[in-house]
């Protein structure tokens, strides 16, 4: 019988005027932020915040990922007035950094990318010093469609390998661990000024010589920003919680991925991919190894 969540796990409420007001905001847009979907233990702080993670490309996503409380199925119409919706609330939010990521869209020929490039086009528009980092889907290894995110000159992509590979066929199916890694060597490629990051869950089943060997994986590909979290099921019909990880095996975690090189690691039970990802894109931002 799996274990009872540790007490480093509970999530304290937070309400607020703030939480409700940027809840009003998504509604009127008809916006979809990832916080909701995926059912994020940090929405609360977040919101309360005024930060969010915009999910454009609908809420549906065309992949089934058994880790994910994103809705899988067929996928919805994309909305031509997103992009400009997007920019809107990152004015309205008076946001310094934004998250952009979305479901996968694999029925779409180029897999969104362009329309991740309006959306950081819109918000480039607005001027000011807003830094934009897009979590952005593996484009079934798609070159050209990388390109065109890359050539939209984003501050940091994002891709995340979630798990090790051993574990891939019963968590990521219909993803390729090599393709995600080859998809971060890519960018840099194309544009050596863009930070790139990824990150992995834990609890999941893995080993700790299995993480280790992603980070060394990672670092080969010169990723710049790791986050590395615990993983938390969604539901029964979800891909069950093995272990729940101690904060001291975090820190660890965050030590060894430190002295491998990264220029910055957020490691603890309750990070997320998008958790004070402001800080991160703050730490690479003046940095530039072109």
């Amino acid at each position: 019988m799996k274990e009872a969540k540790p007490e480093w796990l509970r999530v304290r409420f937070k309400s607020g005027q703030d939480l409700y007001a940027v809840k009003e905001m998504l509604d009127r847009l008809s916006l979809h932020t990832v916080c909701e979907e995926a059912n994020c233990p940090n929405i609360m702080e977040c919101f309360g915040r005024k930060t969010a993670t915009f999910m454009i490309l609908g809420k549906i996503c065309t992949r089934n990922c058994t880790f994910c409380n994103v809705t899988k199925g067929l996928a919805e119409k994309v909305d031509p007035a997103e992009p400009l919706h997007v920019a809107q609330a990152v004015r309205e939010l008076k946001l310094k950094h934004v998250v952009v990521t979305s479901v996968t869209r694999d029925d779409l020929p180029d897999g969104g990318a362009a329309h991740f490039a309006e959306v950081i086009g819109e918000i480039f528009k607005l001027g000011g010093n807003t830094t934009i980092e897009v979590l952005i889907p593996d484009f079934q290894g798609e070159k050209e469609a990388l390109r065109t995110v890359v050539k939209a000159k984003p501050n940091v992509i994002n891709h995340n390998v979630e798990t090790v590979p051993r574990l891939y066929p019963s968590v990521r199916p219909k993803a390729v661990y090599q393709r995600s890694l080859e998809l971060l060597k890519r960018v840099k490629e194309m544009d050596c000024g863009i930070a790139t990051k990824s990150g992995i869950m834990v609890g999941l089943g893995e080993k700790k010589e299995e993480i280790m060997e992603v980070l060394q994986d990672l670092r080969l590909v010169d990723c710049d920003l790791l986050t590395i979290g615990q993983y938390l099921s969604p539901s029964k019909e979800h891909h069950p919680v093995v272990e729940y990880i101690h904060p001291n095996e975090f820190a660890e975690y965050k030590e060894k991925a430190l002295a491998l090189g990264f220029k910055h690691v957020a490691a603890a039970p309750l990070v997320r991919s998008s958790y004070h990802a402001d800080e991160a894109a703050q730490s690479v931002r003046l940095e530039s190894d072109c």
